[in-house]
């Protein structure tokens, strides 16, 4: 006789369409009752994706083998959580019709934050979303430098601030209006009235997705952002190390406590990929850094190592209760793209990197 915990078993193996995790470790499975000859699975999904919800019943469907029995999926009203923000009405707190507003975030600064946020706004608009990217750092701004922009805004009739605009993406940074040179020294009530001026302030328009480039930490602009504005979610930007685990975990943390919904994880330089060759070893095995690595029949190799330790974003994945968006590797390539502020995916769509962020948008797309 088949029990739950086979069941749930099997149910294991079913990842939630889109994404790279099973809907047991997600949590979306809230029970399993066998009554006779009928099995009935109920699952509760916060998504409003219909076509989704519909990929999971017929992969639940295929998966489950119990003869005998008559399989019933039923997928569970779940209400609305509240916000602390008054979500009603977008057009009270920003300027513009946007669909979903997105901050990318981390609790440590250099795990190359600003790098996701420009690439995922860069491939969201590649696949043909109307998408802004807003620079949140008021102390150090990035976008006029990996977007190779130095121009000022203008203002329209209404006194509202037009953001600069390349390739289809819309852009706005405090580094616009500053000067990218220019020290900024001020207190936190300044920092919080500006971040409240670039949603209140600036036309964004018509915008499927506005993509927040935030500061590191947890300070005044990211609780501006939990009273003033309604963020759709946030995504947590890691590296594998403890040490930016550690404040990682700070700012996610943040981001519960204020009722903002954490999309998942991205570990950044999650490994480190080379190449190269040894003509009089051919066919043979060689030794890098303790790690023995094969060559081919030309000498050539290639070699997949952790720059850090391996697994870091999955466990605070795992902590969180949050998807694994990606894992992004150290490229010299991407990070050649940002100096010459021309983001890859915009120019090299085809390359490994810009694929992840394709693949990544697609994610964000679907949820």
């Amino acid at each position: 006789m088949i029990n739950k915990n086979q069941i749930l078993h099997q149910l294991k193996s079913v990842n939630y369409p889109g994404f790279n995790r099973d809907i047991v470790s997600f949590g979306m499975v809230k029970e399993i009752l066998i009554d006779h000859q009928t099995i009935t699975i109920m699952l509760s999904i916060s998504s409003q994706n219909e076509e989704k919800k519909a990929q999971l019943i017929k992969d639940i469907d295929k998966t489950i083998i119990a003869e005998g029995f008559e399989i019933k999926i039923k997928v569970l009203d779940r209400p609305v959580e509240t916000k602390t923000v008054d979500t009603s009405n977008k057009h009270q707190n920003v300027e513009g019709n946007i669909t979903k507003i997105i901050a990318v975030a981390s609790g440590k600064g250099g795990v190359g934050k600003s790098t996701i946020a420009l690439n995922l706004a860069a491939a969201l608009t590649s696949n043909g979303h109307k998408t802004g990217l807003l620079d949140l750092d008021i102390y150090g701004p990035s976008l006029p430098l990996t977007m190779g922009i130095q121009g000022n805004p203008e203002v329209d009739e209404n006194q509202k601030i037009i953001p600069l605009e390349k390739h289809n993406l819309k852009l706005m940074s405090f580094g616009f209006i500053s000067g990218n040179q220019a020290p900024v020294v001020w207190r936190g009530p300044l920092v919080a009235k500006m971040t409240e001026q670039f949603f209140k302030d600036v036309n964004w328009g018509d915008l499927d997705y506005l993509i927040l480039d935030l500061p590191p930490g947890t300070g005044d602009v990211q609780l501006t952002l939990s009273q003033k504005i309604p963020l759709d979610g946030a995504i947590i930007v890691t590296t594998p190390n403890d040490i930016a685990l550690t404040d990682v975990r700070k700012g996610a943390d943040m981001f519960k406590k204020v009722d903002t919904e954490l999309l998942g994880v991205i570990e950044n330089m999650s490994y480190m990929e080379i190449s190269g060759e040894t003509p009089g070893n051919k066919n043979s095995d060689i030794t890098i850094n303790g790690q023995k690595v094969k060559t081919n029949e030309d000498g050539k190799f290639n070699l997949k190592f952790d720059l850090f330790k391996h697994g870091g974003g999955q466990t605070e994945s795992t902590r969180l209760d949050i998807p694994l968006l990606a894992e992004v590797p150290y490229s010299h390539k991407l990070m050649e793209s940002i100096d010459n502020g021309e983001p890859l995916v915009f120019y090299d769509k085809e390359s490994p990197i810009s694929q992840i962020f394709l693949k990544l948008a697609e994610q964000i797309a679907s949820i």
